[in-house]
């Protein structure tokens, strides 16, 4: 495609050289620049493009878009320069170009809130490929077309080239629906400008991505959520949340509908009929009308919101209650309130809670039906918003009868001091807790001294396959790591298998 038809949209405050030149593919990463490329120039938090220009270079780049700030005359003469006031937003009005502006293609969903994001998207897909619509989704845990895993990912929202890369190829594949998870720093940091988004749903919002490389504060953090709303001509919204529904009087241009428990809601579910169990959560909603029951395989109140978001967005499609009802019934979500099989028999539930109130969530929901202690084995990420550590450490001691603090994802912090961080919230509760550091020793413990009575709550990396220390990432199932260890505790004669 020709320079100038990839820069349609785009405000250019200056250019030297050819705007009719061919371009193949356009990147921010140097590395996959390739012949025929355009390279993204993008000033991040840690690292500036415009150093990688000749790594750009060498790899085939032909043109270069680059900050206002830039002395285009220092750079290599040989190559199309632009200067943009924004390159992110450059990177993704020039990927939508290239693509040919896939979402336009289908319908376009998107899924943001602090927590709930990912298994209101899996629902939603569910539920319309109950229908027999052919859907797509991007999301943090992987991108697929129907049941066909693309590739994995390795955050909440990719970046804008990948997201139109996915978009053009489920395009091509003839999706009826696409659906993408939004989170917060997507929005902030344009990464899906340019999409054309028909319906958004805003889940619920509590305090997380408050740090010096994410958000300032929470108004920040909750209107770059809004922003998803600003492209939708239909949101739905959880009438529940105080601060969500807010968003009505900052937003005239989207119509909002409502889902929700406690208050009035355009799809309610009845609180008396909730019911919950280890494997499932069953309620009754009203939908047009009609008193219509659910049963869902992932269990917790949370599980509710998140249900009634996603039949609020089928029910717009045509869904029946029948079919709604078959998919939410069989739905399984990586990571999310997961219940781990082992050969001892015991409870296991793996889960993604990451934040005071999404540890609050699963602990509350747990407690509901445990017949014996609840044993939470946990550690939060490092280089992220610390001081949520001592509130989930307090939360954890006070609902849970014993905690097993562990380290999680790391990253460049001293796991001992995040630890040692959570462990003043937990004093302060008067739980019962210990520290173990590796993971996997934490994990062993928990297994050690749980009774089939038991649940082990194991928080944190939910679908993760991965420790992340010091900008590396090490395999690490937790599936896998439980088996292993189950393993070694009968071989050791410390446990007994289940017949």
């Amino acid at each position: 495609m020709k320079l100038n038809k990839i820069l349609e949209g785009l405000e250019i405050k200056e250019s030297v050289n050819d705007l009719n030149l061919d371009i193949t593919n356009i990147h921010s990463d140097s590395r996959k620049i390739k012949e025929g490329g355009l390279f993204i120039a993008i000033n991040g938090y840690s690292q500036n493009g415009i150093e990688y220009l000749d790594s750009a270079i060498a790899n085939g780049a032909v043109a270069a878009i680059v900050e206002d700030d830039v002395n285009i005359s220092k750079l290599p003469n040989n190559l199309t320069y632009l200067k943009v006031g924004n390159t992110r937003k450059a990177l993704a009005i020039t990927s939508c170009n290239l693509y040919d502006n896939p979402s336009k293609k289908f319908k376009l969903i998107g899924v943001t809130g602090t927590k709930g994001k990912t298994t209101t998207t899996f629902m939603i897909k569910a539920l319309l490929e109950a229908h027999g619509l052919k859907v797509g989704l991007i999301g943090s845990i992987a991108v697929y077309i129907g049941k066909e895993k693309i590739e994995d990912t390795d955050r909440t929202t990719p970046e804008s080239i990948e997201i139109q890369k996915h978009l053009a190829h489920m395009a091509e594949e003839n999706v009826d629906v696409a659906i993408i998870e939004v989170s917060s720093q997507a929005m902030k940091l344009n990464r899906v400008d340019g999409c054309d988004f028909d319906i958004g749903v805003f889940t619920n919002l509590t305090e997380d991505h408050i740090s010096k490389n994410e958000h300032a504060d929470m108004e920040e953090y909750f209107n770059c959520k809004c922003m998803l709303f600003d492209t939708c001509s239909l949101g739905f919204i959880n009438a529940d949340d105080q601060t969500v529904i807010t968003i009505k009087d900052k937003n005239k241009k989207c119509k909002f509908k409502t889902f929700g428990i406690e208050n009035p809601a355009d799809i309610r579910a009845d609180e008396s009929t909730l019911k919950t169990d280890p494997s499932f959560i069953d309620f009754t909603a009203e939908i047009n009308g009609k008193k219509e029951q659910f049963e869902v395989s992932i269990p917790g109140r949370f599980s509710v919101y998140n249900s009634l978001g996603a039949i609020s967005v089928a029910n717009e499609f045509g869904v029946t209650p029948d079919e709604m009802r078959s998919a939410l019934k069989n739905l399984k979500v990586l990571g999310r309130n997961e219940l781990v099989p082992n050969k001892l028999g015991l409870t296991i539930l793996i889960d993604y809670a990451h934040t005071p109130s999404s540890l609050e969530s699963i602990l509350e929901s747990v407690k509901a039906y445990a017949k014996g202690r609840i044993i939470c084995a946990w550690g939060v990420g490092g280089d992220r918003d610390s001081k949520k550590r001592p509130i989930m450490g307090e939360i954890s001691g006070r609902l849970a009868d014993y905690t097993i603090l562990m380290s999680d994802q790391v990253r460049t912090e001293d796991p001992l001091k995040i630890l040692q961080d959570i462990e003043v919230g937990v004093k302060k509760s008067g739980g019962y807790y210990t520290i173990i550091v590796d993971r996997t020793e934490g994990i062993k413990h928990a297994l050690e001294v749980a009774t089939p009575d038991d649940i082990i709550v194991i928080p944190g990396l939910g679908h993760d396959l991965y420790l992340e220390r010091n900008h590396v990432k090490y395999p690490y199932d937790e599936r896998k790591v439980i088996a292993q260890l189950v393993d070694e505790l009968i071989a050791e004669g410390k446990k007994k298998p289940i017949n």
